[in-house]
């Protein structure tokens, strides 16, 4: 990975973190980051990104989703979602998490690189499954980094203690609005991912697979029963978060965990 643009990205993600946590924590200061600023700042970063994603991800050989190179290529599309979002809707704010976790998994993939490449010559619809799962879990993560807001929001206002950075979010209905917005999309990508595993992949319950083949499906079951029963029964607040961050968890586990294992500790590439 070439430190040309891997240090400007890492210096790019972290200045646009900083950016928001000053418009968040000072935001009766009279002199303020733009948001504008902020957010092309954080768009420089993705380019970035790009640029090495391309240069380490991409290559002849196919596409390198080996542990930390999907981390990296994770978070770089939960940041792209997040700034395209940003531009018609106040999530922004989700940035002060989401940008310096992206630096850290530039800098992991620059220290500890990992190989296992996707062949170019790879089946379209094994593809098109890796491109829906990645807009999956990158939706929902969206979604449990909007939760965490939302948790501490509640629990401030709930407090009547509602200063410091939570009188600069949205109010508390339009917070839990963007919430659901976030689960309903991701959870509708990872249906498709699911049934695109099964109609393109061989056999998902191979030795490799079924642990997050298994985990998916509970993920599914856990994001599904929760908008069920924001629909049929009102669900929100902390029933809403808690089954969120549960998902979520689960999700992660899923996929990176079963890779974690057997990459990191297994060396099965």
């Amino acid at each position: 990975m070439s430190s040309l643009y891997l240090y400007p990205t890492i210096l790019l993600y972290l200045g646009c973190s900083v950016a928001i946590a000053l418009r968040l924590f000072l935001r009766h200061s009279g002199k303020l980051p733009p948001r504008n600023l902020t957010l092309s700042l954080g768009f420089a970063g993705v380019l970035g990104q790009a640029l090495l994603l391309y240069q380490g991800a991409m290559s002849d050989t196919g596409l390198n989703l080996g542990f930390f190179s999907a981390l990296a290529l994770a978070a770089w599309t939960v940041l792209v979602l997040l700034l395209v979002s940003a531009l018609t809707k106040p999530v922004e704010n989700l940035g002060i998490v989401l940008f310096p976790a992206a630096a850290l998994m530039l800098w992991l993939e620059s220290r500890y690189p990992t190989a296992r490449f996707l062949s170019p010559d790879a089946d379209w619809g094994l593809k098109i499954h890796v491109l829906v799962s990645m807009l999956a879990y990158s939706l929902l993560t969206l979604a449990s980094v909007q939760a965490v807001l939302l948790a501490i929001q509640e629990h401030h206002l709930h407090g009547r203690h509602p200063g410091g950075f939570i009188r600069a979010l949205p109010p508390l209905q339009t917070m839990e609005s963007l919430l659901f917005e976030m689960i309903g999309t991701g959870f509708s990508l990872l249906t498709l991912s699911l049934l695109s595993g099964f109609v393109f992949l061989e056999d998902m319950f191979a030795q490799q697979l079924v642990h997050k083949t298994v985990l998916s499906v509970v993920g599914w079951v856990v994001f599904g029963t929760l908008l069920l029963g924001r629909f049929r029964v009102g669900w929100r607040g902390r029933t809403a978060i808690i089954w969120t961050l549960s998902g979520f968890v689960v999700l992660m586990l899923a996929y990176f965990g079963s890779k974690a294992v057997l990459e990191l500790i297994l060396g099965k590439y």
